[in-house]
């Protein structure tokens, strides 16, 4: 059987991880991770097989072949591949957590990082939505999408939408296995809630890191306009 691809297009601290897990967990999907791969061509998908395997066993039932892609550094180039072979998930979290939450991260890190400081992670966030809009204006009708923050906020109203997309018959659970990447650095969430095994709706609370209100607003004003134009073009959508 033609093993068939879902890709997650997304940015970092969008939930990412969780609904990575979710999908990762079914007994028809394999991958649950960034393996920090482009595509550009079908060797593209063999080298995302490999990777991945040598990792983690291929279930046996397995149909889908999961990656997220969360920096612009990696390209999905849709046109290359036959449409019946790829399911493209596009999914944003609002900016202020979202920075925040990058803030946190690198700054928790023992080496010192560019996204440790607002004008870097603030630039990210800016750079990666204009980078996901011009996807979706290329790639009309193409893909799903979905606020990041309703996999916690309501994961019933999202998860067998998800499902229906994907064309599988057994549900996704709230409830997720623990694998041997899970919490690992440089392919997803580290914290502490990504090994409760299920979906943990209190959300960090970072109001004790401060962003220039005028930086801030930038990055504000990209994500509705990016957010507009990503429902506009989207097949369907969970918001």
């Amino acid at each position: 059987m033609t093993m068939r691809h879902v890709f997650l297009v997304s940015h970092m601290r969008a939930n990412t991880s969780l609904i990575g897990h979710i999908l990762g967990s079914h007994p028809h999907i394999n991958g649950y991770y960034e393996l920090h791969l482009g595509y550009k061509s079908v060797s593209d998908l063999s080298r995302q097989a490999e990777m991945y395997s040598a990792k983690e066993p291929l279930k046996p039932e397995g149909k889908y072949l999961f990656d997220k892609l969360l920096h612009n550094d990696y390209d999905l180039l849709l046109e290359e591949f036959d449409p019946g072979l790829i399911k493209t998930i596009v999914s944003i979290r609002p900016a202020e957590q979202s920075i925040k939450s990058i803030l946190c991260l690198f700054a928790a890190k023992k080496e010192v990082h560019p996204y440790a400081k607002p004008i870097a992670a603030v630039n990210y966030y800016i750079e990666r939505l204009l980078e996901m809009a011009r996807f979706c204006e290329l790639y009309p009708g193409q893909y799903y999408y979905y606020d990041a923050n309703i996999i916690r906020d309501n994961p019933r109203g999202l998860l067998p939408k998800i499902q229906q997309w994907l064309g599988l018959k057994t549900a996704f659970s709230e409830e997720y296995q623990l694998f041997s990447q899970t919490g690992q650095a440089r392919v997803g969430d580290s914290s502490d809630n990504m090994h409760a095994g299920k979906i943990i709706k209190a959300q960090t609370n970072y109001d004790k890191i401060v962003i220039d209100p005028h930086l801030l607003q930038q990055a504000i004003s990209v994500e509705c306009d990016a957010r507009k134009v990503m429902l506009e073009h989207a097949r369907d959508a969970v918001t």
